[in-house]
């Protein structure tokens, strides 16, 4: 088994997920890798790139995923718009791209084009697509380098200008076509040497979706696509769970690779070309992990750095991949828990933090959890994290990573997993213990973690109780002393709930319990049997990385030397 270990005997029962080792590349392997990349600076790879200029593509793939109509309509109106930050297309300078991560991606990977088609007609867009592609290739064609041509990049750009090809090849121009060609050739070449030696799996598994997709729609692609389909298959098997969860945790990542597979299976259909089964296998697990993080109103919740995603584009995605499923209950691989209580569904993060090798923008989030009813998100995670862009600056999103921006238990403001100086996570979570039953018109869920079992020197342990109607959800947040562990005396202790977005919070008098008001008039409320319950200032993240004020409900008490204990309750008032 790759990655995280289980220990399961059924769909209820007890489990024990441990945090991966060794998933990664060997100090060899890096120093290879760092050489390599260093041979991109040198007429050496240029020469590898060349080659037969192909004439034309084979096929172009239908685009079956998601567009945004805004950023198309804005790139009619001479602009880049993303994640709330505009740059105008005449002074934009190709080869540095000084913008966010996020936004550089979007330009690099031509996910612009989805955009442009879906906002215009041929006669209108493809002008624009010209002038653009044109000045990407007059800053990056000679100079190979990151982020322009990572492995996950290219192979986006290289799908994205296929399923565009109508706009982007449409030019009378013999020179430009040409130098259209030659990049999906060069592009195509660099891949075949970078995909095998990605920095993780998951760049690997992107570089190898790039090379058989240059196998299918470029000329004489038959030695490639052997090639090609045998380093997909193994990297489909090393990156995706038997669940469907990717090692990274991230359901980022995954929307990422559904997107990819998508855009690959069209690569097949239109070519007329069997897809590999592994491919069709890959999408079949995928999209029920996928959807088991969804909430009542089909939305995504926000996990390891992603925002609050709307029920539109999930359901947009899952359209696009052609699969027909529905969301996994429990996925001890991927790490999370699902429960489906009439209206109501409570997600739970039951599995370690992700290795810092397997995604950067990983969160020390463990045994947080989501609650919804209906179409009203109640108790949240504030997300967000793995969107810096201009409205998320890194120093925010280092701390969108922390335990307190999660609906969880901390311990003296410290993370239950390490986030290191230069960004990584370090020490923590390494084992999550795991007992799911249904009970008597309920569902039970109980979790425990080792996080803090060095520093402090407990194991938080957390109780979930969903009853069957959804209108009532039990909990209880211990710290046990760990074996063989000094636990300290004396620690503050703080339970934050972080509360979706309009909702009003009205404390009672006793300190305790705190009225929910939604704006459809109902009401819920939250009791805390020990500890005091006060209202803080909160935020969470939408998908597109932009921040919207919110609140928290934060459970204040102190732990001594035998550990703490405290229950709590959010009921359905009508």
């Amino acid at each position: 088994m790759t990655g995280t270990e289980n220990q399961n005997e059924s769909d209820d029962g007890r489990a024990l997920m441990v945090r991966p080792s060794g998933i990664g590349q060997s100090l060899s392997e890096r120093i290879s890798l760092a050489f390599y990349k260093l041979t991109w600076r040198t007429p050496i790879h240029n020469s590898r790139l060349s080659g037969k200029l192909p004439l034309r593509l084979v096929a172009t793939p239908d685009d079956p995923l998601p567009a945004n109509i805004g950023r198309g309509k804005s790139l009619l109106m001479g602009k880049f718009l993303f994640q709330g930050m505009g740059q105008d297309i005449a002074a934009i300078d190709y080869g540095k791209l000084p913008l966010p991560p996020s936004m550089i991606d979007y330009i690099h990977r031509f996910g612009w084009l989805r955009d442009l088609v879906a906002a215009t007609n041929r006669g209108e867009g493809a002008p624009i697509a010209a002038t653009i592609a044109e000045g990407w290739l007059a800053g990056n064609t000679k100079k190979i380098r990151e982020p322009a041509w990572s492995a996950e990049n290219c192979a986006w750009r290289l799908l994205n200008m296929a399923a565009a090809a109508p706009y982007i090849l449409s030019s009378n121009d013999p020179v430009y076509r040409s130098s259209i060609l030659n990049h999906f050739a060069r592009t195509a070449r660099h891949l075949d040497r970078s995909a095998p030696r990605g920095g993780n799996r998951f760049q690997r598994l992107c570089g190898w979706i790039g090379v058989v997709a240059a196998s299918l729609l470029l000329p004489e692609g038959k030695a490639r696509r052997v090639v090609g389909e045998n380093g997909l298959s193994q990297s489909l098997a090393e990156t995706i769970f038997e669940d469907g969860g990717v090692i990274s945790r991230s359901p980022m990542q995954l929307i990422e690779i559904i997107g990819l597979l998508s855009l690959l299976r069209q690569c097949y259909a239109a070519t007329g070309e069997p897809m590999l089964e592994v491919v069709t296998d890959a999408l079949n697990r995928a999209v029920p992990a996928l959807l088991g993080l969804t909430h009542a109103d089909g939305g995504l919740g926000a996990w390891q750095g992603s925002g609050h995603i709307g029920p539109e584009t999930i359901t947009a995605i899952v359209e696009a991949s052609g699969v027909r499923a529905r969301p996994h209950r429990q996925a001890l691989d991927w790490g999370y828990q699902r429960v489906t209580a009439g209206n109501s569904v409570l997600l739970l993060d039951a599995g370690p933090p992700p290795l810092a090798k397997q995604f950067s923008a990983g969160c020390a989030s463990t045994l947080a959890f989501e609650l919804s009813h209906g179409d009203q998100r109640l108790m949240i995670n504030c997300g967000g994290s793995g969107l810096v862009g201009a409205s998320i600056p890194a120093t925010l999103a280092r701390g969108l990573r922390t335990t307190a921006a999660h609906s969880t238990l901390c311990i003296d403001d410290t993370n239950s997993t390490a986030i290191l100086p230069g960004g990584q996570l370090g020490r923590g979570v390494g084992e999550v213990e795991l007992d799911r039953r249904d009970i008597e018109k309920a569902t039970r869920i109980e979790a425990s973690h080792d996080g803090y079992a060095r520093s402090f020197g407990f194991l938080h342990s957390r109780l979930l109780i969903l009853r069957s109607d959804g209108l009532e959800l039990r909990g209880e947040d211990s710290l046990l002393p760990a074996p063989k562990a000094k636990p300290r005396d004396g620690l503050p202790c703080h339970i934050r709930f972080h509360i979706g977005p309009d909702i009003e919070l009205a404390p009672n008098d006793d300190g305790r319990a705190i009225v929910l008001r939604l704006a459809d008039g109902t009401a819920w409320l939250f009791a805390a049997g020990k500890g005091k319950a006060q209202i803080d200032d909160s935020l969470w993240v939408d998908d597109e990385g932009l921040p919207h004020p919110g609140q928290q409900i934060v459970v204040e008490a102190m732990a001594d030397k035998g550990g703490l204990s405290v229950g709590w309750q959010l009921r359905f008032l009508g």
